[in-house]
């Protein structure tokens, strides 16, 4: 029987879970998340594991840098555990009162049911699921006629899907499978990753309220870990990644810029920093497609980042040139 929980006025606790069937990649990304820069002291980690033995919990603690850890074994946390998962929760509340639970499912947990856990009412009070986000091993998409309709409910849940190891298929199995995604769930972010390598701020963020940091020193993780020589990757020469910049002192036209955006190569993934138009300067945050735009006032020229994979930078360059106002 799960106890009951004090209710007492405070900021609820929100709670970030990692989806996505077995295999995908779930702790390699919940290991880079220990691995940033971010301050995770009111952090407490949750892993499930579908099994007596906790092998992921045990990497996880080794990494977590003396964060609290907890495991939930033996079963599933949406079905045979849910009352421990509500006593666990509650017993984090009571003890910590964190401002953020990262809660790592197992393989065969379903997102929908363990958004009804967290609004049962000895939880919604206290915690919400922020985002929920779903590591998606690309051969499992392409072959998701077999895993019937848990698997595909995990993606359809999802705020953000990290479509994992790509440097498993072709390039043009890629294409589809992103093309694929984007139009089965239209509202979520599809990221295609290697070894869950994602920017922290899509991580931490809804991408509807995403907030850029320092541009001149955030560039997405997935550039910086493969682009400087990573070579992790099995096949190298299938996906290539490519960083590059554009700057410029003089105004861009508006429209000329927006059609240019609506016209990018999907293997362009990410654009970001300041852009100054005849008019304003605004700051861009592109991420696969979705467009979002903040007022900006800190520099007096056009300044963007490009994150991508086989893209001619000098092409894309060109077509900026094109935007550049008379």
């Amino acid at each position: 029987m799960a106890k009951s929980l004090e209710v007492v006025p405070s900021e609820k606790t929100n709670i970030f879970l990692l989806a996505g069937f077995l295999g995908s990649g779930k702790t390699t990304l919940l290991n880079r998340i220990l691995s940033w820069d971010t301050d995770l002291s009111d952090t407490v980690v949750i892993v499930n594991e579908f099994g007596k033995i906790g092998i992921d919990g045990s990497i996880i603690r080794s990494k977590s840098g003396g964060r609290d850890v907890v495991e939930l074994t033996s079963g599933c946390i949406c079905c045979t555990l849910t009352d421990e998962l509500i006593d666990t929760l509650v017993d984090i509340w009571e003890r910590f009162r964190p401002r953020r639970i990262l809660l790592e499912a197992t393989g065969v947990a379903e997102p929908e049911s363990i958004t009804e856990i967290i609004g049962s009412d000895l939880l919604r009070e206290r915690m919400r699921i922020e985002k929920i986000i779903a590591v998606l091993g690309i051969r499992y998409w392409l072959g998701r006629e077999s895993y019937g309709p848990f698997f595909m409910n995990q993606v359809e849940q999802a705020d953000l899907i990290l479509l994992n190891k790509i440097d498993t298929v072709p390039k043009d199995r890629l294409q589809e499978a992103v093309t694929d995604l984007q139009a089965k769930v239209p509202g979520c972010l599809v990221l295609p990753t290697l070894h869950c390598a994602v920017d922290p701020e899509i991580f931490w963020n809804r991408h509807s309220t995403l907030r850029l940091g320092n541009f001149y020193t955030s560039l997405p993780a997935s550039a910086i870990d493969l682009a400087a020589g990573n070579d992790r990757s099995r096949n190298q020469d299938r996906i290539t990644y490519v960083t590059f910049d554009f700057v410029s002192e003089r105004p861009l036209d508006e429209a000329l810029f927006d059609g240019f955006l609506k016209n990018l190569p999907w293997q362009l993934f990410r654009i970001k920093g300041p852009v100054r138009f005849q008019s304003r300067i605004s700051l861009l945050n592109y991420v696969s497609g979705q467009i979002d735009w903040q007022e900006w006032e800190e520099t007096d020229h056009t300044r963007l980042a490009f994150i991508g994979w086989d893209i001619d930078s000098e092409e894309i360059r060109r077509k900026l040139e094109e935007c550049v106002a008379c």
